[in-house]
């Protein structure tokens, strides 16, 4: 098993905080990807933080009430080895499929 620490994203318009309103999980709680994780409130709004992926709950930062910063600890889950380096979608480097050949219609007048 391995550890992987999710930090809290930039959750856009120059926000660099935002303050826990309310833990939605517990440490040692199993959670699915795109389960919520915490409620937060920024200058902005308030919105609740979906997990970027499924895990054991090992550790949450920011107490209800509390500030934390963009970039810094949010939460960390205990996943498979195998899985440990994939959060979300890996993009594939792939040439890009060609979908139409346009060829030159040249006039015969």
């Amino acid at each position: 098993m391995a550890e992987i620490s999710f930090p809290l994203p930039d959750l856009g318009e120059g926000l660099i905080e935002a303050t826990v309103l309310e833990w939605l999980v517990e440490p040692g709680q199993q959670v699915e990807r795109n389960q919520p994780l915490v409620e937060l409130e920024t200058t902005k709004s308030s919105l609740e933080l979906p997990s970027p992926q499924a895990g054991r709950v090992v550790r949450i930062h920011g107490e209800p009430g509390g500030t934390i910063n963009v970039g810094e600890p949010l939460i960390v889950f205990e996943v498979p080895d195998e899985t440990a380096g994939i959060v979300g979608t890996v993009p594939k480097d792939e040439a890009p499929k060609r979908r139409v050949r346009l060829s030159a219609v040249l006039d015969e007048d």
